[in-house]
């Protein structure tokens, strides 16, 4: 999911070239194994409009797995119902650490409702420690945040579910000499806190995610696959999978600790059920 307001794209700050993703040691290549995922942002407008006909669109593109980004006001009994209906199963969902903050126990029934097996922090929100702070994060807030982020998963895991965190590129952010997104793996206890990692914000960040995954590979057992085109201004343009900078054969063969995948796709040229199609075509093609 996109950091902010998501509509307008963030600057990377030395975006590594295409090259950089490439190379996971001499590991094999084959087909994947992993069920097709999608992230439910991908469709926020459809599912606005037509929830229950854009869950079936998304099952006869070949999901079958997916990942929420809201609700759509419905009953965690009548989400469920839909995702049985059109034949999807919902296993992770997302939720602003904001609104973990101050309704978590709400969302874990909720949660719990849907059988969820993931429940993972979308986006900090750029929280202080202290509320009425201004500007970016300090370092001690990103500490603090990683705290609470450890509290979080021990109430995650105590309902039955495995609590993570999905990150933009403000958790690359280097602070006093510190890169926020590894103090937040060093401060996390991987008992009570994975991470969901975006590839495609980790990529426009400057870094490559072959080299996370292939340190510390369990924690990341859910992953976004998103591509993107540097424009001239610097700015990334999403893309269907297989057109942007990204390659997914070597950041799939590193990523040995992975149990779900989620397809995302912010914007579009084509109609989205068509794009998200191909998008499904590239994954099941991909030798990883």
């Amino acid at each position: 999911m996109r950091f902010s307001s998501r509509r307008s794209f963030l600057k990377s700050s030395g975006v590594v070239a295409a090259a950089a993703c490439v190379g996971a040691g001499g590991l094999a290549a084959k087909p994947l194994s992993k069920p097709l995922g999608l992230q439910l942002y991908s469709v926020r407008s459809l599912l606005a409009a037509q929830f229950d006909a854009t869950l079936a669109k998304v099952r006869a593109d070949g999901y079958t797995v997916v990942e929420a980004a809201g609700y759509y006001d419905r009953t965690a009994a009548d989400f469920r119902k839909a995702m049985d209906a059109a034949g999807l199963r919902c296993v992770s969902t997302h939720h602003a650490l904001s609104a973990l903050e101050t309704q978590l126990d709400d969302w874990i029934e909720y949660g719990n409702t849907l059988d969820l097996e993931y429940f993972v922090c979308s986006s900090s929100g750029g929280m202080h420690r202290d509320p009425a702070a201004k500007g970016a994060p300090t370092l001690d807030d990103w500490r603090w945040i990683a705290d609470e982020f450890n509290r979080i998963g021990e109430r995650v895991k105590a309902a039955g579910m495995i609590f993570g965190v999905h990150n933009h590129t403000p958790e690359f952010a280097l602070i006093g000499g510190k890169l926020v997104y590894d103090e937040l793996l060093r401060r996390t206890d991987p008992k009570l806190v994975f991470f969901e990692m975006d590839a495609g914000w980790v990529f426009a960040s400057g870094h490559n995610p072959v080299d996370y995954l292939t340190k510390t590979p369990a924690r990341f057992p859910l992953m976004h696959v998103k591509d993107m085109i540097r424009q001239p201004d610097g700015k990334e343009l999403m893309t269907v999978l297989g057109k942007g900078s990204l390659d997914y054969g070597p950041i799939m063969r590193a990523a040995t600790g992975l149990k779900y995948y989620f397809v995302e796709q912010e914007q579009f040229e084509m109609e989205p059920i068509e794009e998200l199609r191909l998008n499904a075509e590239y994954m099941r093609k991909l030798n990883a």
